[in-house]
Order: C-alpha cells, then structure tokens, then sequence
C-alpha cells in the first residue's frame, strides 16, 4: 500500500474519468497548494490526453519530483482505471464515473490502499454505499463525496445565524429547489437519462444536494420519515427527469424539495424560523462573485382598520469567498481539506457518514415512490 508519508506536502492525485466536473476539480487541486494530478485514466487513452492538455491549458499541471518537490510536468494518461488505482505514485483517487459502476472502483481503490473522492450519487443502493465505505475503513482510507457546497465558509456563517433565538427562532421549515433545463438531445444522448448508468436521474443529480442541505441544516440528523414522487420520467418511465420529496424530523420539522431536468436554472434555499426567515439564491454553484450572500427576513403585517401595512425587514449577510477557481472557493477548500486528513493523517468520520446519511434518504424516496408515495420510515 503506497501512501504520502508524515513528511509529505502533496497529497498525488489520480482521476479516473474525463467528465466535465472533473475538469473544475483538476483546478481545484492546481489550488489547493497540498494536492498535484499524477495521472488520469480513462478506457480511451486517448481521451485521457485530450483531458489532460485541455486542462493544462488553463491550469498548467504539477508532479512531485524524486526529492518531493512540485514541479511543472505533464500527468500520465492511463488507459485502464486498475493500472491507475496500482501506480505507486497515487495517493488519493478522484472517481468521476457513472454512479452504477462506481461500486467497483471504489472498493477497488481502498484494497489499493488510495484514498477515495467520488461523485455524487455514491451508489446505486445504500447497500453498495454500506459495503464502499466499510472497504475504506477496513483498508484505513478516507472517503469524502464530492458536494462541494459542504465546504464553503458560507454554511458556518448561516449556521450562527440559525442559532440566533431573536432573529431566526425555532427552525420550522427547509424548502430547496435544485433545476436546469435540458436542451433537446437530453434525453438521447445524456447519461443522466440512462437507467443502466444513472438510475436516479435527477434526483441523484440534482436532488442529493436538496436532501444534503436539509441534512446539513438539522445538524446532519435522519429524518423520521420521507415521501417522494417522480412527477416526470425518462428511459421507459425508471428515470426521475423531475421529483418532489418531503421529509418530516422527529421534532415537528419539515423539508421540502424540487428538482428538476424541465425547469430553468434555480439553486434557491429557505429555511425558516418562527420569528424570521433566511434565504439562499445560490445554495450549490455559487454566482460568479468574491462573496457568498444570504439573506435574512423579518417582514412584518400591521392591521389597524382599513389599514394594511406588510413591512419588508431584510438584511444582507455575505463572506469573502470567491465562486469558482481560487484559493477560497469551495471545491479548492474541498480538495485542500481532504488532502489534509490524508497528509496529517487524521480521520473525517463525518465526511463518510453524511454520505451514507443522504444515500439512505434517497433510497428511501425511492422506494416512496415506488409505493405511490408512501411515507417511509427511515
């Protein structure tokens, strides 16, 4: 098993798969100042070298030399992901491959002894996520799913405002609306309308950052019980293409949730108390900005007679973050402080146990809505 030593300061990446998203995380880890890409695989080697020189392109590449330096070089393009997983230059592996294969090279990573970072949905079944994360333990890896909004500093700011008894009081109410719209090819030539390599459609795509966020904002806590309906479907009607769920919590609060491939784009979040309100326009991919903003409401109706006055009380909250591609943004914070648990060698148990948490939700709203929206006990 070949791992960074105590000593080291770079966790070597290697990517398997040549997604889109992989292409922002490539300059994720150009960023971090803790992480370098060594190879990249793909089954079409030469895929992984177009990857590789487009990437370079904007983010001009790294390796850790024999004296354990980063200098500038070109990553190697494997054309088998097992030749990538045994190369004794790999640390970590970052796995962008469809959610019903990603059972396999997960587990197969952690018998190499490679850290894992793996797109979301994680599985197909929380059964497979069970076994994924059970191998990264026993193999002594870490594990951390790729929701890069986990690790914004905007959520421990929000987080204080939440706390606030006068401002926001008793939390009541979560509502996320997660949706963009397909063009007309989606459904044909689109993996995420192909019930063979990702079965939940957009519930996995976009709906697992839904029930994350709700998870996030009851303190990473299940809920009691869930129901979900696909209202729209692809691939001979397995496919979620839009859903609605809703989770009930043991203590009177409620969640709620839309995603959708048919509607434009909307990143939008609430959360709601009973003295006040907070809302986020862009709770996942955050605007094109040097701030992450919220919004906190405590609109008023007056009633005296004919009169009816509802008052607008909003204030503006932010934090100095960057939305794509610098050192504070999001998946750069990602990628750094998944390479620090590998480097300083010390565990992230909440980064695998919040996965698992939001797979076991979404198979729960599966099967609800297997069962024409049976509430489900989880």
């Amino acid at each position: 098993m070949t791992q960074s030593t105590p000593e080291s300061k770079f966790v070597r990446w290697g990517f398997i798969g040549a997604a889109q998203i992989a292409r922002k995380n490539w300059k994720a880890v150009r960023m971090s100042g803790n992480g370098v890409v060594a190879a990249v695989a793909s089954r079409d080697v030469s895929r992984a070298e177009a990857f590789i020189h487009d990437c370079s392109m904007e983010a001009p590449p790294v390796v850790v030399n024999a004296n354990g330096e980063a200098t500038l070089a070109r990553p190697v393009a494997v054309g088998d992901y097992q030749d990538l997983i045994d190369r004794d230059d790999i640390d970590a592996v970052y796995i962008a491959l469809p959610t019903a294969v990603r059972k396999q090279w997960v587990i197969a990573a952690a018998k190499a002894g490679k850290h894992v970072l793996c797109e979301k949905p994680m599985a197909v079944h929380a059964d497979d996520a069970d076994e994924m994360i059970a191998a990264c333990r026993e193999n002594g890896v870490e594990f951390m799913d790729g929701v890069m909004f986990d690790h914004s500093s905007r959520l421990p700011a929000v987080k204080e405002v939440l706390a606030d008894s006068e401002r926001f009081g008793k939390m009541r109410r979560i509502q996320t609306h997660f949706s963009f719209c397909a063009d007309d090819s989606f459904q044909s030539d689109n993996i995420r309308a192909s019930a063979e390599l990702e079965p939940h459609g957009c519930l996995g795509d976009l709906g697992w950052y839904c029930i994350r966020f709700s998870l996030w904002a009851t303190g990473d806590r299940l809920p009691a019980a869930v129901s979900g309906r696909a209202i729209s479907v692809y691939d001979g009607g397995s496919v979620p293409s839009e859903f609605q769920g809703e989770l009930k919590f043991d203590d009177d609060l409620t969640a709620g949730f839309f995603c959708s491939f048919r509607c434009v784009n909307q990143q939008t979040a609430t959360i709601t108390g009973d003295q006040g309100y907070l809302t986020i326009d862009d709770f996942v991919l955050p605007f094109v900005d040097a701030e992450s903003k919220w919004q906190c409401h405590q609109h008023e109706l007056q009633i005296d007679n004919c009169r009816w006055n509802f008052g607008r009380h909003t204030t503006n909250g932010a934090v100095r973050e960057h939305a794509s591609g610098e050192a504070d943004s999001q998946e750069v914070r990602m990628i750094r402080s998944f390479g620090e648990s590998i480097l300083n060698r010390t565990r992230n148990e909440r980064a695998a146990d919040i996965a698992i948490k939001t797979q076991r939700v979404l198979d729960a709203l599966r099967q609800s809505d297997a069962e024409n929206g049976k509430w489900i006990t989880l």
